[in-house]
C-alpha cells in the first residue's frame, strides 16, 4: 500500500512541477509577443505575485474546514489549465492582465494543498515502512528542470503559445492524479495532549509559538534569496562571466536542491533535528551571501552555489517536519498556506529593497542578506534537536 501511495504523490508532484517548469521561463516572452511593454510586464507579474500571496490562504481554510483538500487541489489545477488556454485567444494589456490574475489565483493554492496532503501522508502509521516528503518534493524539483529544458525545444518547434498548451496538459493530468491521493486523516500529525483547535483558524496557528518561529526563520532565510534571484546573474555578467558559465552556476544550485531533497536532507533532519537543520541552513546562507558579496571569481561561486541545497531544500524539509508535528490536522492546509504567505511576502518585500541596495552598494549588497541569515540562527537553535515535541514524528515511525 505504502509504495502505491508514494507513487501517487511522485506522479502528482511530477506533473504539477512539470507544468511550472514548462511555462515559467517563457511566459514573459509570450506576453511581450502579445504587445506588452516592459512597464506593463512588470505590473502584470507584480499583480500576479500579490494575488498568489493571498490565494493560497483563502483556499487553505475551506480545505481544512471541509476536509476537501484533494478535491480543491484538483479543481484549482483544472481551472488553471482552462485559464491558461484562454490566454491564447486574447490580446491587449487589460484582457491579458485580468486572465493572468485569474490564472495566478487558481495556480497558487495547488502547491500548498499538495504539501498539506503529502506531509500528512508521511505520518501514516504504517509499520516498518517509511515515506519521506523530500522524495516527492525532490521529484518536483527534478522534473521542473527537465520540463524547462523540454519547453525550450517545444518553443523552437511550435512557437511561444505551445508552452501554454503543454502547461495546461500537465496541469490537467495533475488534477486527475490529485484525486488518487488520500485525504488528510483526523489522526495524522497530532501530538499527544494537543489542545482542540477550530479548523481553519489563523489565530489558532499564530498561538503556536514554534509555528511563529518557523515562519520567522523561513521569512529570513528564504527571503534572503531575493537578492540572488534578482541580481546574481546581473552581477556575474557585469564581471564578464559568460552566459554559459552563469547557466552552469545556476544549475549547480538546482542540482544540489534535488540531491538534498532525495538523499541528504531526510537523514540530516533525523540526526540534527529540525532546529539544528534550520541553524545549519541559516549558517550556510550567511556563508553563501558573504562570498557573493566579496567576489565574482568563478571558482568561489562554484563552491558556494551548491549551498542552495541547504539554504532552501534542507530548510524546507525541516519546516515541513515541524509543521507535521505541531500543527493539528484540521489546520494542515491553512498552515501550509501561511508558511508560503510569510516566505512569499518577505521575498516580495526584500526584492523591492534589493533593488535600492544593489543600486547603491553593488555586489556588497549581498552582505545584507548574510545578516538576515545570521539573525535567523539563534531563532533556529531554539528548536532543540532533542525536543520531545519534535521527536514525535520520528517515534511514530
Amino acid at each position: 500500500m505504502y509504495s502505491h501511495l508514494l507513487l501517487r504523490f511522485v506522479a502528482l508532484y511530477a506533473f504539477m512541477y512539470g507544468a511550472f517548469g514548462a511555462s515559467s521561463p517563457f511566459l514573459p516572452a509570450f506576453f511581450e509577443q502579445r504587445g506588452l511593454v516592459r512597464e506593463q510586464l512588470g505590473a502584470l507579474f507584480a499583480a500576479g505575485t500579490a494575488i498568489r500571496l493571498v490565494s493560497g490562504l483563502l483556499c487553505g481554510r475551506p480545505a481544512d474546514r471541509t476536509g476537501s483538500g484533494r478535491a480543491l487541489l484538483a479543481v484549482c489545477a483544472g481551472l488553471a489549465a482552462v485559464v491558461a488556454i484562454r490566454l491564447l485567444g486574447v490580446s491587449g494589456f487589460r484582457a491579458l492582465l485580468s486572465i493572468s490574475l485569474l490564472h495566478a489565483a487558481a495556480l497558487a493554492p495547488i502547491t500548498t494543498l499538495a504539501d498539506a496532503l503529502a506531509v500528512s501522508a508521511t505520518v501514516l502509521p504504517t509499520a516498518g515502512q517509511r515515506f519521506e516528503y523530500g522524495w516527492v518534493r525532490g521529484t518536483g524539483s527534478g522534473v521542473f528542470v527537465l520540463a524547462t529544458l523540454l519547453s525550450g525545444q517545444v518553443v523552437g518547434a511550435w512557437g511561444l503559445g505551445s508552452i501554454l498548451v503543454l502547461h495546461a496538459t500537465l496541469l490537467t493530468v495533475a488534477a486527475g492524479t490529485a484525486l488518487l491521493t488520500p485525504p488528510a486523516g483526523p489522526a495524522r500529525g497530532v501530538r499527544a495532549g494537543a489542545e482542540p483547535t477550530e479548523a481553519g483558524s489563523v489565530i489558532a496557528l499564530l498561538r503556536l509559538f514554534d509555528f511563529r518561529r518557523v515562519m520567522l526563520i523561513s521569512a529570513l532565510v528564504l527571503g534572503s534569496h531575493a537578492m540572488h534571484d534578482t541580481f546574481a546573474v546581473v552581477r556575474w555578467m557585469a564581471a564578464r562571466v559568460t552566459p554559459g558559465t552563469a547557466s552552469v552556476l545556476w544549475s549547480e544550485s538546482v542540482a544540489a536542491e534535488v540531491i538534498v531533497f532525495f538523499l541528504i536532507g531526510p537523514s540530516l533532519v533525523r540526526r540534527l533535528g529540525p532546529g539544528g537543520v534550520m541553524a545549519v541552513a541559516a549558517a550556510a546562507g550567511a556563508v553563501r551571501w558573504t562570498v557573493m558579496a566579496s567576489t565574482t571569481a568563478v571558482p568561489a561561486l562554484a563552491v558556494v552555489q551548491p549551498l542552495h541545497g541547504l539554504t532552501f531544500a534542507a530548510l524546507h524539509l525541516a519546516c515541513m517536519r515541524v509543521i507535521a508535528t505541531i500543527v493539528p490536522p484540521g489546520l494542515a492546509a491553512t498552515a501550509q498556506a501561511m508558511y508560503a504567505l510569510g516566505a512569499g511576502a518577505a521575498t516580495a518585500l526584500l526584492t523591492l529593497v534589493s533593488g535600492s541596495l544593489y543600486a547603491h552598494l553593488g555586489g556588497s549588497a549581498f552582505a545584507a542578506m548574510a545578516m538576515l541569515c545570521a539573525a535567523a540562527m539563534p531563532v533556529a537553535l531554539g528548536l532543540r534537536p532533542g525536543d520531545p515535541l519534535l521527536a514525535h514524528r520520528a517515534d511514530a515511525r
